[in-house]
């Protein structure tokens, strides 16, 4: 019995070793392409909230990065950032582009999350993210009917806390930017 066992062991373990090694190698081999995967879709998703940007670089200020946009005359137009926060499910990643010289928000892009599909997944649908174009600066307030000023979010019905989320989030991302390039939110 004790030789049936040794085996067993002797037999798991090498599977276990084997299992291992080649799952080192296809994480290996997989990152670049995921890591070229991920870059590309933050150039899109700053491409998204900074529409007008024509050229993009990146700068590190207090170890936050930021997405610096300009236009053909080397005039910086926007900036954008990546913006995390809890959700009802897990955390929300959200890329905000804002425009500095008019205190206002370009528009937002919902990078990842793990809400509710079909009630809090809708805070990627563009109905939702049009809350936030051209949105001035402020405390946002998540109202359950049409916004009545500049001020005002509509919640996605039964979808309450994802639509706060997002709008704290996109106010803490206003606060950063604002701290970080001298604004006064």
């Amino acid at each position: 019995m004790d030789t049936k066992i040794s085996k067993l062991v002797v037999t798991l373990s090498v599977i276990g070793i084997i299992s291992a090694i080649a799952l080192s190698f296809v994480y290996q081999w997989t990152t670049p392409f995921i890591e070229k995967h991920q870059l590309e879709a933050r150039k899109q998703a700053v491409r998204s909230v900074l529409p007008e940007a024509e050229e993009f670089q990146e700068k590190i200020i207090n170890g936050i990065t930021f997405f610096e946009g300009f236009d053909s005359s080397q005039k910086r137009i926007g900036v954008a950032m990546i913006a995390k926060g809890p959700g009802y499910q897990n955390i929300i990643e959200v890329m905000i582009g804002v425009n500095l010289e008019k205190d206002y928000i370009f528009g937002i892009d919902v990078l990842s999350h793990e809400e509710t599909p079909g009630l809090g997944a809708r805070i990627t649908g563009q109905q939702y993210r049009k809350n936030y174009q051209n949105k001035p600066f402020g405390d946002y307030n998540v109202v359950k009917r049409t916004p009545q000023n500049d001020l005002e979010v509509e919640a996605i019905s039964g979808a309450t806390i994802s639509s706060r989320s997002v709008a704290k989030i996109v106010q803490d991302a206003v606060k950063k930017i604002n701290e970080a390039y001298g604004g006064g939110v």
